[in-house]
């Protein structure tokens, strides 16, 4: 089967500008809801790209774990690539893809740490495993075997039982939106986009842009 042969319509639903919260933080919070109570897969999926030093860029899947006043929070490896490429270039791409609604939100912004603290609230509520594993893998890092890696694993079970703390190379990291885009799938391929752009006095402009 031919691969350019492949597409669907999009018809769901439309997007208009008197649709839409003057705040994107609270728009995004109403289509997350909407993406969760439609039974969306894995609704907090997103693509985070960054860019490093050199200019080249990458992409990997992620879990959004707060969407706050202040921006988007994921947790990850802070010496894994994402985490050399965001102290190397601390600004961040988010897309979120809800397929089943006809839906994307794109995000684009600076990033920043998390506090301590909530670093290590969220730690504390992850699965034992996960935990252990924080200590056990470093992230993007060549390993010489599958074995390896899970004897790194037994070895952090064995030295912190079920009380492993925060690992210091590990930890969240806040995306400030200054761009969010919401994106409506329509026939014809003449998609709904409409913009929100970040003003100098911290408020938000709405643009509609061409599909």
């Amino acid at each position: 089967m031919s691969l350019a042969a492949l597409r669907q319509e999009y018809a769901l639903k439309t997007l208009n500008e008197s649709d839409v919260l003057p705040d994107p933080l609270a728009q995004f919070a109403l289509w997350m809801q909407e993406a969760i109570d439609g039974q969306v897969p894995e609704p907090t999926a997103m693509t985070l790209a960054t860019v490093a030093s050199d200019g080249r860029p990458s992409a990997r899947i992620v879990l959004l774990k707060a969407c706050e006043p202040g921006g988007f929070v994921f947790y990850t490896n802070y010496q894994s690539r994402k985490g050399r490429e965001l102290a190397a270039n601390g600004l961040a791409s988010l897309v979120f893809l809800w397929k089943e609604l006809e839906r994307q939100v794109r995000i684009e912004g600076r990033v920043e740490h998390v506090s301590a603290p909530e670093s290590d609230a969220y730690f504390a509520v992850r699965p034992l495993g996960s935990r252990h594993g924080a200590w056990a893998s470093p992230q993007s890092a060549e390993i010489p075997s599958r074995e390896w890696l899970e004897t790194r694993w037994h070895e952090a079970e064995a030295r912190y039982g079920d009380k492993p703390p925060r690992p210091p190379h590990w930890g969240g990291y806040r995306v400030l939106p200054d761009v969010i885009e919401f994106w409506q799938g329509r026939q014809s391929r003449l998609h709904d986009r409409l913009v929100y752009r970040r003003q100098p006095d911290g408020g938000w402009r709405i643009v509609r842009i061409a599909p």
